[in-house]
């Protein structure tokens, strides 16, 4: 998946596009992600006890994580994400790989 939590994104298709908000929640097997503030949907719920009572919740639901694009944290424009490898050695002298995401309008590195 190209976007991970904590991201900022914007909403690309669907009732709300052209909104931002941050990730708050990824499931990469699902391919969906939750965005904060989009995607609110109302639910009518019951009460089940005198501590927990009934009434209107609006929610967050999770949208499919291709109608998202990922915000550069420097030039700040809606982007793809393009991965670049790092060769890296740790403490015991082992080499191996290390995916960095980029930016592909500006080339900064986003993680």
């Amino acid at each position: 998946m190209h976007v991970k939590s904590k991201d900022t994104v914007i909403v690309i298709s669907g009732k709300d596009k052209g909104k931002k908000g941050k990730i708050s929640a990824a499931f990469p097997k699902l391919n969906r992600v939750t965005v904060e503030g989009v995607n609110v949907v109302t639910k009518h719920q019951k009460a089940r006890n005198a501590m927990t009572p009934g009434g209107i919740i609006h929610k967050e639901m999770p949208i499919d994580a291709s109608n998202v694009m990922l915000v550069c944290p420097k030039c700040g424009k809606p982007t793809r994400v393009n991965n670049k490898a790092e060769k890296v050695t740790d403490e015991n002298g082992k080499s191996h790989r290390k995916l960095i995401r980029v930016c592909k309008k500006c080339g900064a590195e986003i993680d």
